[in-house]
């Protein structure tokens, strides 16, 4: 089973008791914002995948220790929990979501529609040939499915989206030499009134569950 938590965002100097749950690198990350909201989106992402985790595997949130290992060797990549599940954060608005996947990898994105002003641009990116989006409802549905596909592999937006084409079961093609071999599950997400969202993986489709994670984070806060 796959759950997606999701939860609003905490201001720092309202919880220190999350704060004092991340990590050094964590800190250091959170401390680079200056926009308020900036730092409460980070900081309700970051301290609730801990809580999570730390549920999972019966360890301290404050205990765990991820690998961020990039492909150029350094510590800036996707976090990953060595023997832990896989995960996926993401943030939009007035929204954070974590998704937790024991079976394999995962990814989740989560957007605020919003209008565009280049929507044709906008979705010649997005869109592969055999695609169109008339309007934002469309263009969001596409984008976060891609995205919750492309964290699920691990690529990012280093593959273009245009890559993918989409159909009502899922992926129906994906073109470029990084394509993905094996089986991807995808379902989108609705949080809340106004944003799009999906989560996706690799290998079998599993069940799929929502929750709210705001308690978990009150009881932590202090």
């Amino acid at each position: 089973m796959t759950v997606v938590w999701w939860a609003g965002p905490v201001a720092p100097e309202d919880a220190p008791g999350l704060v004092a749950v991340l990590d050094g690198h964590e800190r250091d990350r959170l401390g680079r914002f200056r926009r308020p909201a900036d730092r409460a989106r980070y900081l309700a992402a970051h301290a609730l995948v801990r809580l999570v985790l730390a549920d999972a595997v019966g360890n301290a949130p404050a205990a765990l220790v991820f690998d961020r290992t990039c492909r150029c060797g350094e510590q800036h990549g996707k976090p990953v929990l060595p023997g832990g599940p896989g995960f996926s954060l993401t943030h939009a608005g007035d929204l954070v979501g974590v998704a937790v996947h024991p079976g394999g990898d995962v990814g989740l994105d989560v957007e605020q529609v919003r209008e565009l002003g280049d929507l044709p641009a906008m979705a010649e990116h997005v869109c592969s040939p055999r695609e169109s989006a008339a309007d934002a409802e469309a263009f969001f549905t596409l984008w976060t499915r891609k995205e919750a596909l492309l964290k699920a592999v691990g690529t990012g937006l280093a593959t273009p989206m245009s890559a993918i084409t989409l159909g009502p079961a899922g992926v129906l093609a994906w073109t470029g030499e990084d394509a993905p071999r094996g089986p991807l599950w995808l379902a989108d997400l609705r949080p809340a009134t106004g944003y799009h969202a999906a989560v996706a993986g690799t290998g079998a489709r599993p069940e799929v569950v929502e929750r709210r994670g705001d308690a978990l984070l009150a009881g932590q806060a202090r």
